[in-house]
Order: structure tokens, then C-alpha cells, then sequence
């Protein structure tokens, strides 16, 4: 059960940080170059990310399985997730009030100022939820220590 929780967590873990990455560094620049338009490729934006933060909370749930089964460094790792948890539920709401100003049909921004505050806040949360995870698997590698021995059975 050890080898199989940690598996989980290094899975969500990639699936989370790198798509994020990925996605950020490598589709967002090359689809708004082929479209043509920040905008339109802010609608399909709009829709990955609802599945990034999914898959933030999928982590969000494996690591605290692996938080609550590892003994050693418990304490840290619960201030790093609390402040994940933080960050994905702001994150969330950001997407969800963000996506009220935009006009799927018609392919425009209802309140352009009051989204580029959002957007700019967003953008800025997710770095940070980056960066805490990046802070939370080099947390839980060292947690676990040279052998699973260190482990609760769970």
C-alpha cells in the first residue's frame, strides 16, 4: 500500500505541475499565435484550466493521504497543503467569477477591466500553487525517507 500511495502521489503531482507547466509555457503561446488572438485562446484557457484545478484537487486528496500515512516531517507538510488548499479553492472561485464576464457566443469580455484584475490575480495564485507544489513533493520525497519502513501502515 506504501509503493502503490506514493505512486498515486507522484501521478497526481505530474499530472497537476506539469500539465500546468506545459501547458502554460508550450499551448497557451503556440495557440494564440495560430489563432491569432489572446482572446480566443483565452476561451480555450478558460476550459483547461477548469481541468488543471480538477487535477489540483485530485493532488490536493492523494497528498493528504500520503501527509496523514508518513510520520516524518508531518507538520510542514500540512502548512504547505493548507496553503494549497488555500490557493485552489481562490482559484476556483477566480474561475468561476471570471467566466460570468465572458461572452462564450459572441467571443468577447463583457467587463474587460474588472477581468484583467482577475485574470492578473489568477495568474499570479497559480504561480504560487506552482511553486507550493514544487515545496510539497520535495517535502514529501524527503518524508519518506530511504525505505517505506517509516511509514503508518495506511
Amino acid at each position: 500500500m506504501v509503493v502503490l500511495r506514493r505512486w498515486l502521489l507522484i501521478q497526481s503531482f505530474l499530472l497537476h505541475q506539469g500539465g500546468f507547466l506545459f501547458y502554460s509555457a508550450v499551448v497557451v503561446p503556440i495557440g494564440t499565435e495560430q489563432l491569432g488572438s489572446a482572446l480566443l485562446q483565452g476561451l480555450i484557457t478558460q476550459r483547461v484550466t477548469w481541468w488543471l484545478n480538477l487535477f489540483g484537487l485530485i493532488w490536493l486528496l492523494v497528498a493528504a493521504w500520503d501527509i496523514r500515512a508518513e510520520v516524518a516531517m508531518r507538520r510542514k507538510r500540512v502548512v504547505v497543503w493548507l496553503l494549497r488548499t488555500l490557493t485552489a479553492v481562490a482559484l476556483i472561485l477566480l474561475h468561476h467569477e471570471m467566466a460570468a464576464w465572458i461572452d462564450q457566443e459572441r467571443e468577447t469580455i463583457v467587463d474587460r477591466s474588472a477581468f484583467r484584475l482577475r485574470h492578473v490575480i489568477y495568474l499570479w495564485l497559480s504561480t504560487l500553487d506552482w511553486t507550493l507544489g514544487l515545496l510539497a513533493a520535495w517535502q514529501a520525497v524527503r518524508s519518506w525517507g530511504g525505505s517505506p519502513a517509516t511509514s503508518v501502515s495506511s
